[in-house]
């Protein structure tokens, strides 16, 4: 097994002599992660664990968004991502006035995060091996995303709003980063476009 060991670090100045600008650094991340074979033994293990109705039949039918026409996962993110930045707007701005409000939406994006997981996951194991590695590092992102709302909920319903507030923003920001593979899965490899994923068979592993 090979490890590319070619990491952000490793750009190369421009012909100019300047430093990299970020969006190059962060392409360079994100081939780096691409060319991660290390992650693959991880990937195939959260593929034996995943469950047949995520994989086939009608399950697989309603999380892969085909009875909607395009993929059901990004449209879902819209979910738990809203309650979320709603919390966190709340309790920046509503001076500690809307505080079981807040705790409502960041518990109602936890919900709302189950079938997008499972909407994502389904789709993720569709993908071919570059993308299948970004994936996996955006889905073990996501699994602190919930840990940080996850302990921000518990936090609130102490009546510790202190800790509650920095734990969601800590979600906030690790969903950030969670976004922008999510968003280079989408965009930049275009592993939705066309709608292939709809009908596409689970990679092989």
């Amino acid at each position: 097994m090979t490890v590319d060991t070619t990491g952000p670090d490793d750009v190369a100045a421009g012909d100019d002599g300047t430093s990299p600008q970020p969006a190059e650094r962060l392409q360079a991340l994100m081939q780096h992660i691409e060319g991660a074979d290390a992650l693959d033994d991880i990937a195939a293990r959260l593929s034996s664990w995943l469950p047949d109705w995520v994989l086939a039949g009608r399950g697989r039918e309603i999380l892969s968004g085909k009875w909607l026409g395009h993929s059901l996962h990004p449209l879902l993110t819209d979910f738990p991502l809203g309650c979320w930045a709603s919390a966190s707007l709340l309790d920046l701005l509503g001076l500690g006035r809307h505080r079981d409000a807040a705790r409502r939406l960041v518990g109602l994006g936890l919900l709302a995060s189950l079938p997008t997981a499972a909407a994502g996951l389904s789709d993720w194991s569709r993908l071919a091996t570059p993308d299948r590695r970004v994936g996996l590092v955006h889905a073990q992102l996501n699994t602190l995303v919930l840990a940080l709302y996850g302990a921000s909920y518990v936090q609130r319903r102490r009546h510790r709003g202190g800790r509650g507030i920095a734990l969601a923003i800590l979600g906030g920001l690790a969903a950030t980063a969670s976004g922008y593979l999510g968003g280079h899965l989408t965009t930049t490899r275009a592993v939705t476009r066309d709608n292939r994923l709809l009908d596409a068979p689970v990679a092989a592993t």
